[in-house]
């Protein structure tokens, strides 16, 4: 068996998976932490915005897409596909938005069906990293904001002056 079989036989993630260390600790143990993260995964499904800390939505990002990426591969006749979906959404009826809404949303990507942001830190305070993790395609405004009306901007200063250029050539031949 060659290399392009065996690269067929896997779903692969369309995030980078970092090898960091990661510092999520439950005092329920490993299945607590488990939990934790299920939870998150279903809160993601049925809001598609979510916003909690770095390090566990930088995790629980990993499962998300694992999820959808399983879900759009092999359908919902997949029995193994359906287990994975009923272990990581908590909510049964998610299981049906996964693959009656995201699935056919998602099927056409090409890039990563989550998106994650860092959001700004609550002063005066502890300091922990806060993130925003949102499924993309969601119907909530969008969390960037719209430079290209920004008039102040090097490349819109010097569309505006070329525009005006233009007009006073085109000018003298309107009005002969």
């Amino acid at each position: 068996m060659n290399q392009a079989d065996v690269t067929k036989l896997m779903s692969q993630l369309r995030i980078a998976v970092r090898p960091n260390k990661r510092n999520l600790k439950n005092a329920d143990g490993p299945e607590g932490r488990l939990l934790k993260l299920r939870k998150t995964v279903t809160a993601l499904v049925k809001h598609e915005r979510i916003e909690l800390f770095y390090n566990r939505a930088d995790e629980a990002r990993g499962y998300a897409e694992l999820l959808i990426s399983n879900a759009i591969r092999h359908g919902d006749r997949h029995k193994a596909t359906m287990e994975l979906a009923d272990y990581w959404l908590l909510e049964k009826q998610l299981v049906h938005k996964l693959f009656r809404v995201l699935v056919p949303r998602y099927e056409n990507y090409s890039v990563s069906y989550t998106r994650m942001y860092k959001a700004p830190r609550d002063y005066p305070g502890i300091y922990y990293r806060q993130s925003v993790l949102e499924l993309r395609g969601n119907p909530y405004p969008s969390l960037l904001t719209d430079h290209s009306q920004n008039r102040s901007l090097l490349h819109n200063v010097l569309l505006d002056e070329a525009r005006k250029e233009f007009r006073r050539q085109k000018l003298p031949e309107l009005v002969i």
